[in-house]
């Protein structure tokens, strides 16, 4: 089973995007995957049209240990949902005293078993959910896209998830880096994305996720691309990744 976190402090670099995508492209590619939406803001939750305000059990009080997995998996079309919700915004306060704060995911989930991916949407924090995220998880993603200051905060990201497998993880590894909002008109993004494969050398994927107006208007139907526009330039370059990470698994 792999558990992947999807991270970067910065937002608006697709990692959402990614999350949801990649859920439902690997499931149709006949793997049994479990998204797990661990952002306050709720956006992967929303992005697959469920209402995050009006369920009674999510992630936080999963968290809490006032409900169960089984309380708040939900089934989303060919994968598995545990979905946020606003509450999640307090839990840096709200958790924090708790003892073992940065297991409360993996103690949490520790009897899930049954999938072979389970992919974390994390904040767009370093705080104590991405900490929790990190501890749990074996691989972390993370997605940048290709514009200016893409690469700020780059090396705080590296250096947390080197100490997070120093201190809480040693089975922790960033395994793939993925290029978001790619135009390769533009001289720009072309600068970004070498800069990427200088810094993480041979974690870049090699599929670039370009540039793509149905990726933005997919979340607003409650559809991930491949329901959506299963056509577009988004739908191949996601299918791509997801062919990319299971012949990443294949080689382990």
């Amino acid at each position: 089973m792999k558990i992947i976190a999807l991270v970067n402090q910065k937002g608006g670099v697709g990692k959402t995007t990614t999350a949801v995508n990649l859920a439902d492209g690997l499931s149709r590619r006949g793997a049994k995957v479990l998204l797990i939406d661990l952002d306050p803001q709720s956006n992967a939750t929303y992005s697959l049209g469920i209402q995050s305000h009006t369920l009674e059990g999510t992630v936080y009080e999963m968290l809490k240990n006032e409900a169960s997995f089984p309380d708040v998996v939900i089934k989303r079309g060919g994968f598995d949902l545990v979905p946020s919700s606003l509450g999640l915004a307090t839990a840096d306060l709200t958790l924090s005293g708790l003892p073992g704060r940065e297991n409360l995911l993996k103690d949490a989930l520790s009897n899930v078993e049954g999938y072979d991916f389970i992919l974390i949407d994390c904040p767009p924090s370093l705080g104590l959910l991405t900490l929790n995220a990190l501890t749990y998880a074996r691989e972390v993603i993370i997605s940048i896209q290709t514009e200016f200051l893409a690469l700020q905060g780059v090396r705080q990201l590296w250096e947390t998830v080197e100490m997070v497998k120093r201190r809480l993880n040693d089975s922790l590894e960033i395994t793939g880096v993925v290029c978001t909002r790619y135009d390769s008109r533009r001289n720009l993004n072309q600068d970004i994305a070498a800069h990427v494969r200088e810094f993480f050398k041979e974690k870049v994927f090699n599929t670039m996720i370009r540039e793509n107006v149905a990726l933005g208007e997919a979340p607003s139907y409650g559809k991930t691309i491949f329901e959506y526009k299963p056509r577009s330039h988004g739908a191949t370059d996601y299918g791509a990744l997801c062919d990319e990470i299971l012949k990443q698994g294949e080689g382990e």
